[in-house]
Parts: structure tokens; sequence; C-alpha cells
């Protein structure tokens, strides 16, 4: 039998995601209600700009005193679309003092505190779901934490930003350079006008963080992953990927070591073969692989961003959590019981592509290939191209860590055979 009392949701944001929340509220009300038990009903909404016209949306509703919203009291579940550090934590924790649960998409926020949320949800009986944080429409947090909770998860290796991932789909299939397929992306509206946070890998990073700590049920934080960004990427670094069968994506790559002793997590550009699954997403599509003991390879692809996909999860958790409020009980929460510590970049260990600007003269290919030997590091391919005195040398590593290739490449920079380096990228997925 449903309940006819409606539980009562405050919407704090209502922007592209906010809005695209509440119009699927109103417009599939009857099945939401029928798949939670329960009618849910808008019972606020917070705002910064009062006066804008919100279409479906009764102004009465409409207030600029959040804190007031979730204060309430009456409040079943708060939704958090904000985004940014504060005021949505002060929004959160005050929410669950006051006896709500919360659904978040706020990656930023739970890359950096999710500890400390998931205890006050701990504290005070709530849930804190948070499906919309990583890769907008895909189901990833949800199977992680809860359909994977039986089997040991070893690497996760994912595009979760469509920003980058368009950018760099265009440099790869046209032979654009980066600022113009910068452009086309804002023009189109997969960039924003400072597109900063995603192609610098802030964005893919936070989700990194949050990836990591579910899949390895362990505290990672945003600090704790290396990142480097994608604005030096060009046309040349596609040229060598393709004479080696590879395209280049930004990837979000969380792993445990292979004593199971630590984890890693990082975010950067690199090489992937054609034939690796991610190879072929295209556009602003995300795509995360995991790679799991029992459960094997999985890959789990779709829109990850965008306000009806992003809005698509968040009713997906918004469903979940209201029913939980039924039954009075509360979903899976933190889960860090193994308290693996984060190793450094230095001790990751992967291959190497790295190309140099050389004289063109005899002994230097012996001068180069003597640098990496003293240091470690060991040499798969070579090849080498010029004239008029001056040549390129690309060098394939085999796998080393990134602390013996950065001693070889400070090495590099030093003889005076070698004029620069002008790349230096990763080699991922084999």
């Amino acid at each position: 039998m449903m309940r006819t009392r409606p539980l009562k949701v405050a919407l704090l944001g209502c922007g592209v995601v906010g809005s695209e929340v509440a119009r699927i509220m109103t417009t599939h009300a009857d099945d939401l209600a029928a798949r939670i038990g329960a009618p849910v009903e808008l019972a606020g909404v917070a705002v910064r700009r009062p006066s804008k016209v919100r279409e479906g949306i009764d102004p009465a509703l409409v207030t600029t005193d959040a804190t007031a919203l979730v204060k309430r009291g009456d409040i079943d579940v708060v939704v958090e679309v904000i985004g940014g550090i504060e005021p949505a934590r002060a929004l959160i924790t005050t929410a669950f003092e006051h006896g709500a649960s919360v659904v978040s998409a706020n990656k930023a926020l739970l890359a950096q505190d999710g500890a400390a949320l998931h205890a006050a949800a701990v504290e005070h009986g709530r849930d804190l779901y948070y499906e919309a944080a990583v890769a907008g429409a895909i189901p990833l947090i949800r199977p992680l934490r809860e359909s994977l909770a039986g089997d040991k998860v070893n690497r996760v290796l994912g595009i979760v930003n469509g920003t980058t991932n368009f950018i760099l789909d265009k440099m790869d299939s046209t032979g654009a350079g980066y600022q113009e397929a910068l452009d086309e992306a804002t023009a189109l509206g997969y960039a924003e006008a400072d597109p900063t946070a995603d192609v610098e890998g802030f964005d893919a990073a936070a989700k990194a963080a949050i990836l990591a700590g579910i899949a390895f049920h362990t505290r990672v934080r945003l600090d704790d992953v290396y990142r480097e960004g994608m604005t030096e990427v060009t046309s040349a670094d596609f040229a060598s990927a393709r004479q080696m069968g590879c395209t280049i994506k930004l990837l979000a790559i969380c792993e445990r070591a292979a004593d199971g002793g630590s984890v890693t997590a990082r975010v950067h550009p690199a090489m992937i073969p054609l034939d690796h699954p991610l190879a072929s997403v295209r556009g602003a599509y995300n795509a995360v692989f995991v790679e799991a003991e029992a459960a094997g390879q999985l890959m789990f692809y779709g829109p990850g961003a965008g306000g009806a996909p992003t809005a698509s999860a968040v009713l997906g958790d918004l469903v979940a959590v209201c029913r939980n409020k039924l039954a009075g009980s509360t979903g899976p929460g933190d889960s860090a019981y193994t308290r693996l510590p984060v190793s450094p970049m230095g001790d990751v260990v992967t291959r190497y592509h790295i190309s140099l600007d050389v004289a063109d003269k005899p002994g230097v290919l012996a001068q180069v290939a003597t640098v990496f030997a003293e240091h470690g590091v060991s040499i798969d391919t070579v090849r080498q191209s010029g004239k008029d005195g001056e040549a390129s040398l690309v060098v394939v590593t085999h796998r080393a860590a990134d602390a013996a290739l950065t001693g070889t490449v400070d090495a590099l920079r030093k003889l005076d055979t070698v004029r620069g380096v002008a790349s230096i990228m990763r080699v991922e997925g084999e």
C-alpha cells in the first residue's frame, strides 16, 4: 500500500542540473511515487537570483535562504546541486542535523571532505548518496559500492571529463591544434568560459579521488591525486601516437599496488592503444574501465555531463534514499576499513614515450642510451630522423618508475647534444 503523506524534498540550486531535477520530479511524479511507495513533493528551492523565471516551478517555493530551508525539520531529503565547498558543506551538515538525508552531485566537496560528511551522516543516522558526482548519468558509484562489494577491485581506468575528451578527439580526428579544438568546444557549450578546471585536470582529479576511495575501501583525498593537464598536448604528439598504434586521452587512473599494500590515484594525458575499449570513446562521452579479481574487466559508458543526464543520476539516488526513509533504514555508507596509504607519483610504474630534439651527428644515440641505462630505465624502441644538423629522437621505454624516468630526463637535459625535450607522454592500457 502506498503512503499518502508525501516525502518532502528541498532543492539547493536550480541551474542546468537543478532545473532538470525539478522538471523530472514534476513530469514523472506518478512513476516516482509508484517506485518509492510514497509521493515526493518539492517543498522548497534555494537559489541566488530569485527574480529569474523558472519554468514549471512555483515562485512561492523559491527562497534565497538555503540555511532556513534545510533547517525546517519537515524536509526528508535535501538535493544539493550548487557545487563548490562552501556554503554546500555547511548546508549538508545542517541538513543531517535537522533530520534530512542528502543527495549531492558535488565532486569537489566529496573529494576534499567526503570522510567528514560520511561521519556526519552516520552520526545522525542519515544517507549521503552522490552517484551524480562522477560521470554524470553513468551508473558507477553504486556498482562499485554495492554490486562489486563482494569482489576485489584492482584498477579503475577512465575518461571522466567530457570537455577534455571532446578536445582531444577533435585534435585526433581532424588534426586541429589544441586552441582550435578548445574554441570549438566552447562554441558548442562543452567548455566553460574559463575551462581551467577541465583542461588542467582538476575536475577529473576530484572524481579520481572519489573512485579510488570507493574502489579500494580507503581514504583518498583530492590532495592525494597526482594531476597533469592536457594544454601541452600537440598535433605532433598525436602523430607519434598514431605511429605507435595509439591515441591520446586524459585518463583518471586508480590502482592497487601489486603487493596490495598501497594505492595510487593520478590524472594525466596518456597514449592508449587503439584496440583498448577506451580508445573508441568519442566526443564528450565518458567511459570507465574497471578491473576486478572475480568479475574481470567491466566497462561503463555514456554521457558524463549535461543537465538531463546528471539529473537522471540525482533522481536515481533520490528514489533510493526515499525508499530507505520509508523503511526506516540507511543505505551503504563510507567503507574505509583497509586504511591503505596512497603512494606518491614517483613510485608509479608505467611505460613512457619521450621525444627529444638532438644534434644530428654520430654518437648521440649512444649518449642518450647510456643515460637511460645509468638510471635503470630500459629502452623498448628508438626512432631517429633528421637533417641539416638537427634531429628528432623518439624513445619508448619498458615499464619504469616515474622517479627513475624523471631522473633520466633531468640528466638528458644536461647533455650538450640534446637541444630540448619536446614531449613526455605516458603509455597506458597495455
